[in-house]
């Protein structure tokens, strides 16, 4: 049974940061690409950002451009989201999500198989 079990969430002053780590058990992380995704609340789940299987190609939403990072670490079996120059819009509890049919990655939630359980960033300001 694949698990993803997110962590790092809180709460920040805008301009600051946080690291999102997702680990993944029960099967090899590198068969999956991944994505993270975001909540807020009375919204409509949205993504923020995807990494191929390999690492080699990353997509990202107009809004965290050039503010989030996504990186992953096979050996590890764990996937990252580096958060910088938070804003109080980024609040939001995020999800991790595991794609076991596209290697790039999607944009779409209906794409991925597999999520965690979700952790909650909160920026004030």
């Amino acid at each position: 049974q694949v698990q993803l079990v997110e962590s790092g969430g809180g709460l920040v002053q805008a301009g600051g940061s946080l690291r999102l780590s997702c680990v993944v058990s029960g099967r090899t992380l590198s068969v999956y690409a991944m994505g993270w995704f975001r909540q807020a609340p009375g919204k409509e789940r949205e993504f923020v950002a995807s990494i191929s299987r390999g690492g080699d190609t990353t997509f990202y939403a107009d809004s965290v451009k050039g503010r989030f990072t996504i990186s992953r670490d096979n050996n590890k079996n764990t996937v990252y989201l580096q958060m910088n120059t938070l804003k109080p819009e980024d609040t939001a509890v995020y999800y991790c999500a595991a794609d076991l049919t596209s290697p790039q990655g999607a944009t779409r939630r209906g794409e991925y198989d597999y999520w965690g359980q979700g952790t909650q960033v909160t920026v004030s300001s």
